[in-house]
């Protein structure tokens, strides 16, 4: 058989074992004596040597030593191999005991030789696994051909990463320093590679070629994050991240699961503090009906909700697919117990109330709605199908079936609208405060801005864009969005959901509203390509509907705080309830009809605020 770097034969690696092996329980004999056998002690070493011999190969065959691929030896073979020697050495102590209770009294190995031969195998042993490692390395990834990477972390997670690297990418990747924070640890170093402060990251990247720096850190502070990869943009350095240990494969990390930092970790906030007890109190042994369930909210918010283990989970949605993939995904974590998966259009009233006369809910999330500002300038009387009388429908059968709260889902597009889809929110939101008192169900409404990653959101767009070569288009050089990431929006749903006394718009607090462009420009930087060499931004003109910036209060509204730093209180005008069922009487009468500009027309009368832009219906505001 040839011996390639691909393929050594066991056989070769058990024959090289052995010789080690014997060798070392010669040495041991020759250091016993200084190097001078006495005839009585030399007279029975081939005995003990074959003795030795078979045991040590017994040992090695059934422990499987020599199976091991030896340039991929890890700590654990090192281990493995040591544990072996050791258990074939206590062999050898456990035969000087039997041959001492014979009638002759003797030990048949010196316990000073089985010691010292211990020693020396398991260092002869182990340093031929690392000599032959480093030699296969160094012969297929010369120094030259070294790609630098800097660990960002000192702790277990950066020790772990540099052992992936190591083990995975062999030499292919060479680790020129640790970052770390920690004073105690700067100037040290870990496994031969030196610790910096973070302070010293600049020059290191600007007088090395630093392919990537590796964030080893689990829970890195969202400012000091976008700030370095800020920096490392600035050199063309990429970021990648460890994942939670609890994603690595059976306990172990490998490269391949290092992961490209992207836009939403940028946009991360600090993490939200819930008052856990008190929505414990809320939903733990409840029935709560999720509707638009298998949207990107709604399935967020079933995650959150099941953390708390609710009695029953009545989930709604008309999207037959994505609700299919709800089921799969839930099964995961509720094991299908209590789990009610109904498709349904919310806009049926009949079918609602056989859901709600079935179940008797506790608790209704109402998430369900039409979002996409242009398709639904496109189709105003869908709009008002599911936003308007589709939020009518649940808001009064919760009420008839006394459900406890009544907690609905909204938008910063209702906020001073300028398209169908932000004035039929707002209806909704009018409707659902007036039926506050009409009885024992309360009645909240929780309102903010984008969130990463929802089906709709710019960003997978640009995602999309991006990998295809591009171009990335934007409406507007100057339009604006605040950005919250999905399970940050639905933690505050549930905590103002948990708070909530009834009648209140809950607004969250979105942080800074960034750019679009500035957004592209980022994530253009970390796909690693350059924008006007590799990739072009288009500017296609505001579409249908679309604002240049969002709004989370109506300029007439004033905002209250709350418990929670991250939750207002919005303070907004009353409406009646007996002329605002009467004003969705009138428009859902319109809807059979088609009549566009009719049916924006109410809803302007409805909504005055409501000044459209960009759009077809411009004219009736005249």
């Amino acid at each position: 058989m040839l011996i390639t770097r691909e393929n050594t034969p066991r056989w070769l690696i058990f024959l090289i074992d052995m010789t080690i092996a014997i060798s070392a329980v010669i040495l041991a004999y020759l250091l016993r004596f200084n190097f001078s056998i006495p005839p009585k002690d030399l007279q029975p070493l081939p005995r003990v040597l074959l003795y030795m011999a078979l045991i040590r190969a017994a040992s090695f065959i059934v422990a499987r030593t020599y199976a091991g691929i030896i340039r991929y030896t890890s700590t654990g073979d090192a281990l493995r191999v040591f544990g072996t020697i050791l258990a074939g050495s206590v062999v050898f102590g456990l035969t000087n005991l039997v041959t001492y209770l014979l009638p002759s009294h003797y030990f048949f190995i010196p316990f000073s030789v089985i010691i010292i031969d211990l020693l020396a195998t398991s260092f002869g042993m182990i340093t031929f696994r690392l000599v032959v490692k480093m030699a296969f390395l160094e012969l297929h990834q010369p120094e030259r051909e070294k790609v630098n990477v800097v660990i960002y972390g000192a702790g277990e997670a950066g020790i772990t990463a540099k052992r992936t690297l190591d083990r995975d990418a062999g030499t292919k990747y060479k680790v020129l320093a640790f970052i770390d924070d920690h004073h105690s640890k700067q100037g040290k170093k870990l496994e031969g590679v030196d610790i910096l402060s973070p302070d010293k990251l600049d020059n290191l990247l600007a007088t090395n070629a630093v392919a990537q720096i590796i964030l080893a850190i689990m829970h890195f502070d969202p400012v000091k994050k976008q700030k370095l990869v800020d920096q490392c943009l600035a050199y063309n350095t990429k970021v990648l991240t460890v994942p939670p240990m609890i994603r690595w494969i059976n306990g172990e990390l490998s490269f391949n699961q290092f992961k490209k930092i992207n836009i939403e970790d940028l946009l991360e906030r600090e993490e939200i503090r819930l008052d856990e007890k008190r929505i414990a109190q809320e939903i733990t042994g409840k029935a709560i009906l999720v509707s638009g369930a298998a949207g990107s909210i709604g399935s967020e918010i079933v995650r959150q909700i099941a953390r708390f283990s609710p009695r029953q989970l009545i989930l709604i949605d008309q999207a037959e697919t994505p609700l299919h993939y709800l089921e799969l995904e839930t099964s995961e974590y509720t094991h299908g117990s209590g789990v009610e998966f109904i498709l349904c259009d919310i806009a049926n009233e009949a079918r609602m109330r056989k859901i709600f006369k079935t179940f008797r809910p506790d608790l209704v999330y109402h998430a369900a709605a039409y979002k996409h500002v242009p398709m639904m300038e496109s189709n105003p009387a869908e709009a008002v199908l599911t936003n308007v009388r589709g939020t009518r429908i649940i808001a009064d059968l919760a009420v008839e079936f006394e459900v406890k709260k009544f907690i609905m889902v909204s938008t910063d597009k209702a906020v001073n609208p300028t398209n169908v889809m932000g004035a039929s929110k707002r209806i909704a939101e009018i409707y659902t405060q007036a039926m506050d008192k009409a009885g024992a169900t309360r009645f909240i409404t929780t309102r903010f801005g984008n969130v990463l990653g929802s089906n709709g959101s710019v960003i997978p767009l640009f995602k999309s864009q991006i990998e295809k070569g591009g171009p990335v288009t934007i409406t507007h050089p100057e339009v604006t969005r605040f950005f919250m990431t999905i399970p940050e929006a639905c933690q505050l749903v549930l905590e103002a959901g948990a708070c909530g006394k009834g009648g209140e718009i809950f607004i969250f607090d979105m942080g800074k509203s960034v750019k679009i462009i500035d957004l592209a420009k980022k994530m253009i930087q970390l796909s690693g390509l350059i924008l006007g060499k590799d990739i072009q931004i288009k500017f296609t003109g505001l579409r249908p509907g679309e604002k240049l910036y969002e709004e989370l209060l109506n300029v007439e509204e004033n905002a209250i705080p709350t418990h929670h730093p991250l939750i207002l209180t919005a303070k907004v005008r009353e409406f009646s309830l007996a002329e605002i069922r009467d004003d969705i009487e009138e428009l859902t009468a319109m809807v059979p009809t088609h009549s566009n500009f009719d049916i924006i027309r109410k809803m302007k009368q409805m909504v005055p605020e409501y000044i459209s832009q960009n759009s077809v219906y411009e004219e009736l505001d005249k």
